[in-house]
């Protein structure tokens, strides 16, 4: 018997964050981060927000927050400014 559960996905961290300038020329959120259920939402939601803000983010990484276990992310969409990923 395995120590493991079939799981045949790895989960995902998928997040769209949307920025904005302020009177000082920094970058702010100004929405978000908002974990979405899926990749293609999280586009759908960044295309959206993109002629409202300075720049969107949408990207996503395989996670295990049990383990802490955290993949490199994936840029899904970007649009304009954005803050660096770190």
């Amino acid at each position: 018997m395995s120590d493991h559960a079939p799981d045949p996905k790895t989960p995902k961290l998928i997040v769209v964050v949307a920025f904005d300038r302020g009177e000082d020329g920094e970058l702010f959120t100004a929405y978000g981060p908002t974990d979405q259920q899926s990749e293609d939402r999280a586009v759908r939601i960044a295309k959206a927000l993109a002629g409202k803000h300075i720049g969107v983010i949408a990207w996503s990484r395989d996670a295990d927050p049990a383990l802490g276990d955290y993949g490199p992310p994936t840029v899904l969409f970007t649009s304009g400014d954005v803050a660096d990923m770190e």
